[in-house]
Parts: structure tokens; sequence; C-alpha cells
């Protein structure tokens, strides 16, 4: 029999948070050029905007974009996303769990303070999230897909709370996905390893620093460079698809190879 390769995406509802800059932005763009409806979440609202307008020019007509400024560290921020979802929308097939944050520092050097934000928004935020959203997903037979990170997989010096969420995340995604897979749901997550966005210089690393750091990832990515946050949207895509429909619980690797590289 054949099989169509169409992503069956058409039409689906698909809210995806972080979606200002980065692997977010590009999560959205991507998702709207298949032909979802979408919902677009971050705490710039003239970003927002911006994203917006762009998901418009790639084709999703204009009242099936959704923009919701929200603070994740806010329960009630996370409450309002998904009923304003599901007040304009009416349902729910996707969710992309983008928004995350990278707080610098080993355990000597960190505060309680960084350490709680840095779980509450890469980890809580999404768990809550995913508890909302479940109940509408489990109605559309969807999918959740999270976006961890390679230190999910393998501990990196200097960003010990950021590997805790990506490692928390990943067992997370994993759990979910056994409790909903026999009810029709997949969750999974992609674990990039360094993407050229601008988390890095959020968490305080300058100018010519990040330029170093770029340059030195030719020698710890096995593919002798940095990705693209296109690169990651477009597997975000393909998880979110019916492309991979018998894929769940997954942490797909988006790395150059960083994952399986040793130090030397």
């Amino acid at each position: 029999m054949a099989v169509s390769l169409g992503s069956g995406l058409k039409e689906k509802v698909a809210l995806i948070t972080g979606a200002t800059s980065g692997i977010g932005l590009e999560c959205a763009r991507e998702l709207a050029r298949e032909g979802c409806f979408v919902a677009v979440s971050g705490r710039n609202t003239a970003a927002l905007q911006e994203v917006c307008k762009m998901c418009r020019e790639a084709g999703v007509p204009q009242d099936k974009v959704l923009s919701v400024a929200a603070d994740l560290s806010k329960d009630e921020d996370c409450e309002r996303l998904v009923s304003a979802t599901l007040a304009h929308f009416g349902r729910l097939d996707v969710l992309v769990n983008s928004a995350g944050i990278l707080t610098a520092g080993g355990i000597e050097k960190i505060t309680m303070e960084e350490y709680d934000q840095q779980m509450n928004i890469n980890t809580r935020s999404v768990f809550l999230l995913m508890k909302l959203a479940l109940p509408h997903i489990l109605e559309t037979k969807g999918n959740i897909v999270n976006i961890s990170s390679v230190t999910g997989l393998r501990s990196f010096p200097g960003v010990v709370a950021y590997n805790m969420s990506k490692a928390a995340l990943d067992h997370l995604t994993r759990s979910v996905a056994l409790e909903v897979a026999g009810r029709g749901v997949r969750v999974n997550a992609v674990n990039p390893g360094v993407i050229v966005t601008d988390i890095h210089k959020r968490g305080g690393m300058t100018e010519e620093n990040y330029a170093k750091f770029l340059e030195h990832c030719k020698e710890t990515h096995a593919m002798g460079r940095a990705g693209e946050a296109g690169e990651v949207a477009r597997a975000v895509v393909f998880l979110a698809s019916d492309n991979s429909s018998f894929i769940t619980g997954a942490n797909l690797p988006i790395d150059g190879g960083r994952s399986i590289m040793c130090p030397r």
C-alpha cells in the first residue's frame, strides 16, 4: 500500500511557547508553512506581533493566528494561555514547549533564586502546560513535542541547573509518553546541541565570548559546526506530523554529533 509523505498537519491547531525567538520562532514558521493554525506565546508583545505577521505570510489565515503574551513562571499565565487557545480555536492538536532559559554557574556559584527560576521555566511550566493541555490533546489524538537539550543527555560543566532542568524534561517526556500512548497520544522531545540563537547571550555570555564559543563548536560537534534553529524546527515538524506516527517517548538529538563526541 502506498504511504503518503504529507505531514497531515493542515488545519491542525498548534500551540508554541517561546515563539518570539530562536527555535520557538522557527517552529512557529515551519508549522505555519505546513498549514497549521497557530497560537504563539512569549513575553515580548512587539516580537509576538512580528511572529504573527510571519505566520500569516506563510499562508495562515488572519483569524487562525493567535498571540498570547505570558510569563510561564506564573501558573495563572499558563492556565490563561491554554484557555485562550481553546476559546479561540475550539481544539488543540499539537503542543510545542520551546520556552526556556539558560542560567550559567556551577553549584558553588548559582543562587537558589536562580535555581528556582531555571527549574520553574524549563521544567515546572512544561509539566503544568502538559497537564492543562492533555485532556484536549487526548480528544484530538494529537501530540506534544518538548524542546530539550544535549545537556539532558550529557552533563556539561558550568551549567548545573540547566543540565538538571533538561534531564528532568527528558524523563518527563518519557514518563508522560508511557501514560498516554495507549490512548493515541504521542509525546517526544528533541535534544539540540549548540544552536545559533540568543539563549547564551541572554544567559550572560558576551558577544566576544559567544563568537569564541561558536568557533569552538567546530571541534566539539562531529559535523564541525553549530546548528541553525530551522534544523531543529524541521525535526519538530516531523515529530508532530503523521510521518512519525509510531514514535513516542523519543529523545531525538539534533546536535551534529555532539552527544556522541568524547572530550579530547
